[in-house]
């Protein structure tokens, strides 16, 4: 079952992890990807642009943020809940 955000966040992830999203799983952890910290930040960057949002995230310690990388999956949730907050 697809939808245009897990589209766009595949798309997002894929790139900084320099695959074609088809190859991102929604399980695969951002290490699995071959993503380091400089990646994640980046990722940040194009998820707030891409989808107009704000994302609770401490590049400082990734750990202690809102915003839970644990794996693809739980990334495109957390951004779901961030659009389907914004204010319409």
């Amino acid at each position: 079952m697809s939808d245009e955000v897990t589209e766009k966040m595949r798309a997002i992830i894929a790139e900084q992890a320099v695959l074609d999203p088809s190859e991102v799983s929604m399980d695969a952890t951002l290490d699995d990807l071959g993503i380091d910290s400089l990646g994640l930040v980046e990722a940040v960057f194009a998820i707030e642009e891409e989808f107009d949002v704000q994302v609770p995230f401490n590049a400082n310690d990734p750990q202690d943020s809102q915003f839970d990388i644990s794996n693809v999956q739980s990334m495109v949730n957390a951004v779901k809940q961030l659009v389907a907050a914004k204010p319409a």
